[in-house]
């Protein structure tokens, strides 16, 4: 694989880890926000699911900035974001027309993170990655 194109799966990496380190800071730093959404979804222990995915977001958003397990990683923060779409975003409208569309908005959002993170779990970590240094990052052809 050409440097360029190595170069490339890098900030990729750096793009898709972005949101997902903030996300979970923010959650476990913070989860009364979060802990109130699954409530209202129906799930229970909703201050220690906040918690649960706080740190899986914090940790598989650093797992891919660094390249780090992304094959793993990439096809979890798929099911994660499809998972997070379906039962979070897409049967709660509030009845006002702009949380609708921000629920819109965050289904369509998920859904292409879910795709970015399948491309990554199968192309790979890319050179400039903790998976190239141990030899598990080779790009299939």
């Amino acid at each position: 694989m050409s440097n360029t194109s190595n170069g490339l799966i890098l900030v990729a990496r750096i793009l898709l880890s972005f949101m997902f380190i903030l996300a979970g800071f923010g959650k476990v730093t913070d989860p009364a926000g979060t802990a109130g959404m699954i409530a209202g979804a129906g799930f229970p222990a909703a201050t220690a699911l906040t918690y649960l995915a706080g740190l899986f977001e914090l940790l598989t958003g650093l797992a891919v900035l660094v390249g780090f397990q992304v094959r793993i990683v990439g096809w979890l923060l798929a099911a994660f974001s499809i998972f997070t779409a379906i039962f979070f975003h897409l049967p709660y409208a509030s009845g006002t027309e702009l949380v609708n569309i921000l629920n819109q908005i965050m289904v369509m959002k998920n859904f292409t993170l879910a795709g970015g993170y399948i491309l990554l779990a199968t192309v790979g970590a890319g050179a400039y990655s903790i998976d190239a240094r141990r030899g598990a990052s080779a790009v299939r052809a």
